[in-house]
Order: C-alpha cells, then sequence, then structure tokens
C-alpha cells in the first residue's frame, strides 16, 4: 500500500491542507451566520412592510452573496486535496467519509442553489412571502451543508459504526446513523455552528459600528445593531454550552488532545484548568523539566470539565504515552507493541489468503481481532510521536475561550445600548465592535487549531496516522502546489477584502 515514506512530503500536505481550511474557513463561519441575519432581518420587513428594513436586508445579503461565492470555490480545492494527496486516506475512508459528502452535495447544496436564485434576484418577480421563504431556505441549506461536512470531520475524531475490512483494508459503514449521531458529531455541530453565529453576528456590529463612527446610515446601523447583537448573545452563550460538552467529548474520546490544549503532563484527581500560563516548549513526555514557566490555575475545574466530577482524574500526557495501570490506562507505549501485532497478525492472513490457507487465514484473522483497536499505533515509531503540538494546541484553546468569554460580554454591552438607545454616544463601545470582528476571526480560526492539530498524529484518531493516510508524491511536488494555493487564495482573499470594503463604502443607498 505504501512503496515509501517521505516524512517531508507529509509536512507539505499537512501545510497545504491546513492552509487551504483555514482560508476557507474565513469565509464559511460568515456565511452560515450571515444568512440566518439575513433571514431575520427580512423577516422583520415583511412583518412591518418597512422598506427600510428591506433596504438593510438587501444591504446585508449582497455581502452575504459575496462571501458565498468565495467560500464555495476554497471548499471545491479542499475536497479534492483529499485525492491528491491524502489517496491512501481517500482508499481506506472513502466508503465512510464519502457518504456524508455526497449527502451534502446532493441535499444541502441543491437546496442551496434551488433558492439562491430567488433570494437574490426574485425581489420584484415573486410575492413578498415567498421570496421570504426562499432566504430562510438558503441559511437552512447553509447550515444542513455543514452539518454533514461536520459529520465527516466528527467521524475522524470518533470513528464509530464502521468495522476494518481486512480483504480489502478498508474501513467500511456498518451504521449510518451511529456516525451522523455520534456524540462528537453532534457536540461539533452544535459549537460549530453557534460560534459561527457570534462571528456573522460581530460582522454585522463591526460594520455598524463603522458607519456610527463616520455618523453615516446611522438608522441602518442601530437596527443592524440591536438584532446582531441579540442573536449574538444567544449564539454566544450557545457557543459557551456547547463547548463545555465539545470539551467533555474530548476528553472522553481523545484525553490526549484534552492533555495538550491543558498543558497537563501528569494525570491528577481534581485537576485544575490554567486560566493563564506559559507552557515549556522544551518539556517532553517523561522528562522532569516543568510544565510551565509562568501559570494560573483554577483548582478542580478541568476534573468537573472532563468527567463531571471535581475529585475525578484526569490523565496527563505521560500517563497516555506511558501507561498508568492504576488507573487502568494503557499507553501509547503498549499500544504500539499490540499494534505492530496487529500488522503482523493482518500481514499472515493475507499471506495464508493468497495461498489458500483456510487455517492460516482464520488463526491469523483471530489474531488480527484481537488487536484491530491498536492497528494504528503499529505505525508509530516512537510513543512521544503520539503527543500532538503541546504549545500551539494550549494557546489556541485558550485564545478562543478568552475571547468567546469576552465576547459574551460585549453582546451585553451592546443590546444594553441599544435597547437605551444611546449607542451613537457611546464612541469608546464602537471602537470595541469594529475590532469585534477581526477578533472573532482569531478564535474561530484557533478553534479548527484545537480540533486539528490537538488531534496529531492521527489522520483517524487512533486508527490512520498521516504517515499511512497519504499519497505517494514528493515533496517538491506537494511544495510546488503549495505557493500555487498560497498566491491563489491570497489574491481571493484579496478580491473579497476589496469587493467587500467597496460594497460597504457604498453603503445600502447604492441598491
Amino acid at each position: 500500500m505504501i512503496d515509501h515514506f517521505d516524512p517531508l512530503m507529509v509536512d507539505w500536505a499537512r501545510a497545504q491542507f491546513a492552509l487551504t481550511a483555514m482560508y476557507h474557513w474565513i469565509f464559511v463561519p460568515l456565511t452560515l451566520g450571515l444568512s440566518f441575519l439575513c433571514a431575520f432581518f427580512e423577516t422583520i420587513y415583511v412583518r412591518t412592510k418597512n422598506e427600510d428594513w428591506k433596504r438593510l436586508t438587501r444591504f446585508w445579503m449582497k455581502l452575504f452573496g459575496i462571501n458565498f461565492a468565495i467560500g464555495v470555490a476554497t471548499g471545491i480545492i479542499l475536497e479534492f486535496e483529499f485525492g491528491t494527496n491524502w489517496s491512501n486516506y481517500s482508499w481506506m475512508v472513502g466508503d465512510i467519509f464519502g457518504a456524508p459528502l455526497a449527502i451534502e452535495g446532493i441535499v444541502a447544496f441543491f437546496l442551496e442553489a434551488t433558492f439562491f436564485a430567488v433570494m437574490f434576484f426574485g425581489w420584484d418577480r415573486v410575492s413578498k412571502r415567498f421570496h421570504l421563504v426562499s432566504t430562510w431556505m438558503v441559511a437552512i441549506g447553509s447550515n444542513l451543508s455543514a452539518l454533514w461536512i461536520l459529520v465527516a470531520n466528527a467521524w475522524m475524531q470518533h470513528p464509530t459504526g464502521m468495522k476494518f475490512n481486512p480483504d480489502a483494508a478498508r474501513f467500511e459503514m456498518q451504521n449510518v446513523m451511529e456516525v451522523i449521531l455520534s456524540p462528537v458529531a453532534i457536540s461539533k455541530f452544535t459549537h460549530t455552528t453557534s460560534s459561527s453565529f457570534l462571528l456573522a453576528s460581530l460582522f454585522v456590529i463591526s460594520v455598524s459600528c463603522w458607519y456610527l463612527l463616520k455618523k453615516r446610515h446611522v438608522l441602518l446601523a442601530k437596527r443592524s445593531i440591536t438584532v446582531a447583537a441579540m442573536f449574538g448573545l444567544i449564539a454566544a452563550l450557545f457557543t459557551a454550552g456547547t463547548g463545555d460538552e465539545a470539551a467533555y467529548s474530548v476528553a472522553k474520546y481523545q484525553p490526549m488532545k484534552l492533555a495538550a490544549f491543558e498543558g497537563l503532563w501528569h494525570g491528577e484527581k481534581g485537576a485544575g484548568i490554567v486560566a493563564a500560563g506559559i507552557p515549556n516548549p522544551d518539556k517532553k513526555p517523561g522528562d522532569s523539566k516543568e510544565a510551565f514557566s509562568f501559570e494560573v490555575r483554577i483548582p478542580g475545574l478541568l476534573s468537573i470539565l472532563a468527567k463531571r466530577s471535581a475529585s475525578a482524574y484526569v490523565p496527563g500526557v505521560n500517563d497516555l504515552v506511558f501507561g498508568n495501570p492504576d488507573h487502568g490506562i494503557v499507553g501509547a507505549e503498549q499500544r504500539i507493541e499490540l499494534g505492530k501485532k496487529a500488522i503482523t497478525a493482518l500481514a499472515e492472513y493475507k499471506k495464508a489468503q493468497k495461498n489458500k490457507d483456510t487455517a492460516g487465514m482464520e488463526t491469523a484473522l483471530a489474531a488480527f481481532d484481537q488487536y484491530r483497536e491498536h492497528l494504528g499505533y503499529g505505525y508509530l515509531s516512537d510513543p512521544a510521536e503520539a503527543v500532538p503540538p503541546v504549545a500551539i494546541s494550549f494557546y489556541s484553546f485558550h485564545i478562543m475561550v478568552i475571547l468567546g468569554t469576552f465576547f459574551i460580554f460585549l453582546c451585553i454591552a451592546f443590546l444594553a445600548g441599544a435597547l437605551k438607545g444611546k449607542l451613537e454616544d457611546l464612541t469608546v463601545l464602537q471602537l470595541a465592535g469594529v475590532t469585534a470582528f477581526f477578533l472573532a476571526l482569531i478564535a474561530s480560526q484557533a478553534g479548527w487549531v484545537v480540533a486539528e492539530v490537538g488531534r496529531q498524529p492521527w489522520t483517524i484518531q487512533d486508527l490512520l496516522p498521516v504517515s499511512v493516510a497519504r499519497s505517494n508524491l514528493t515533496a517538491d511536488t506537494v511544495k510546488t502546489t503549495f505557493f500555487m494555493f498560497l498566491g491563489l487564495f491570497t489574491l481571493l482573499l484579496l478580491a473579497e477584502i476589496r469587493i467587500m470594503t467597496t460594497q460597504i463604502g457604498k453603503g445600502p443607498e447604492e441598491d
């Protein structure tokens, strides 16, 4: 299956996928949230018959359309990269991973496409109510697209509803509902969409605050902030709640990721959360170096987050690398040995199958079934490889949490200002609002860094490391396309910024 192993190629392939995903994720959350805000604005217009709300709706809808188009372009390239750079992965999990993506394309995308034209070009061609329904259908369709993509990603974090077929060397679907309704899929969808709603709300607030600072389109700005602050506050609170549930799922199914983003090297009862700290970048599994050069810890909170008990034991990196028999933890060190036995048994099974040795096949298959859950670890050469980059995971997680908390108070401040009718007088709040969207982008990107970097070295958690999932390409080939995509995506981003700022500069009067 694998002709050679070029670690440099794997690094470049990972960098290219990260580049594409992070550019793509600039556009996606804004699409998910802005679609619903447009639906809210148009609903108010239809109910009040106030033309100012129609102008407001069309203005934000135009910004949504610009963002939607460029987001689709980057998303298409992202899916193609599975086949070009990760062909072994595509072969081994195509039966499972491809199903949600196919549903996304057939159902959700067609739902969007059907009503998208009506939403943008049907203002004077269909009734108000049918146009409103079309806007809502685009919003629902956009978020259904996210559902299926996030189900596929969640399966990579927590593989379920499948079985490995030793004859074909593929993971095959056994129960599609287990895949769709896995706790990781549910928490990932709710957390991702709610954080996207928050980001879009802050985008509307940022643009509206810029108008207030410039003393332009004051009525549009105040009305937009009122709706966006209310939607944003609900989304921010929901994001915090779903984030807690997502962390609980991580603790259950990906304990190494939890240990990494909390910088927890030694497991402990009543483990605390590090509210602020500077992790030691030289810290390695099993050494005696300090984990932090500075830290502020809240006692017991991590145990509550991970186990729902203040006195519960939370395993650290060292437990998960070397094992901890006292707490029933089998470490990566032991799992590598068991994984190598699974690989050996699989090879013996294939050999017996080739020789038509039925008894040998049964013996080898029985041995493989005994060790199959450790299969992926057999491809690791060092237990330390099972540890993701701790510092990156730690900083990303804490940036996301700190900014998420700040956004709750920011939305409350804007909602209070809107209800008191004093938004145009609060210059400091307006300045904070202008920066809010850019801070939201940082928080959103940090969330995906936690999810994906914290999962390393796995493409599929515990089953398929990135070293096996790759294609047999040279590092130079992937490097070339990396810089090609870097240039292309940067041009697309600059084009979006230029078009968006031009449209914002014109304002609703230019419709």
